[in-house]
């Protein structure tokens, strides 16, 4: 007789057929009403049980900011990729008829011929122009970055397939020229210069340029560039 009326008491849908009753995800455990303390202390403990997996599982501030076991292994010197090499300095030498200690251009990372090249310069502490620009802080001189630049643009022209040569290809001019940030030793000066428009008749090239330390722009400009016909 206890036990029916502990079963009345717990689960009022005792009596209703199998199929018709709910199931379980659909009743919810805090809804349920024992009738002494002790099943009442049981209830909320597998209330609190399950609400702190719940917690755990979606919510933990732990699991949200976790890394990559793989990532936090990988020592810094390994995260970064080298730049590609499309032309070295030998290949450079090549085509540019620039010399020590004014050849300011040490690898071609991308590169189509008559249309655009991008280049970097590693600019050291052992750069010649570093003991007097300036002692106290060395920063590499604007004019320097400019010739630099223009030299990647010497790259973009001095080829057969565009009608240049190194004996009659000469920078011409510079127009609208911006030095953004200053250049230090230590840094690695990337150039990128485009050919904008091409005049045969005339032997006019005209280019924009940019130089970029990291992704900050440091320097940006049009040149004129000028060929001449053997």
């Amino acid at each position: 007789m206890a036990s029916t009326a502990f079963a009345n008491s717990v689960l009022p849908f005792s009596s209703t057929p199998r199929s018709s009753r709910p199931t379980c995800n659909a009743f919810p455990l805090s809804r349920i009403s024992l009738p002494n303390s002790g099943s009442h202390f049981l209830s909320t403990k597998l209330k609190e049980e399950k609400n702190f997996r719940f917690f755990t599982t979606y919510s933990s501030p732990d699991a949200a900011s976790a890394k990559d076991p793989k990532e936090e292994e990988t020592p810094i010197e390994l995260k970064y990729a080298a730049y590609p090499t499309v032309m070295d300095i030998n290949q450079i030498r090549e085509i540019l008829p620039h010399r020590f200690p004014f050849l300011l251009v040490d690898r071609v990372i991308e590169y189509t011929p008559g249309v655009s090249a991008v280049a970097i310069k590693n600019v050291t502490i052992n750069d010649n122009f570093f003991p007097g620009h300036f002692p106290e802080r060395p920063i590499m001189p604007g004019v320097l970055m400019v010739e630099a630049m223009a030299q990647v643009g010497g790259l973009v022209m001095l080829q057969p397939e565009v009608g240049g040569s190194r004996d009659n290809f000469f920078f011409a001019g510079i127009d609208k020229v911006r030095f953004r940030k200053p250049v230090i030793a230590g840094d690695t000066l990337v150039m990128r210069m485009t050919l904008v428009k091409l005049q045969k008749r005339f032997g006019i090239a005209k280019m924009e340029g940019k130089a970029y330390v990291g992704q900050d722009v440091v320097c940006e400009g049009e040149f004129l560039m000028a060929m001449g016909s053997e």
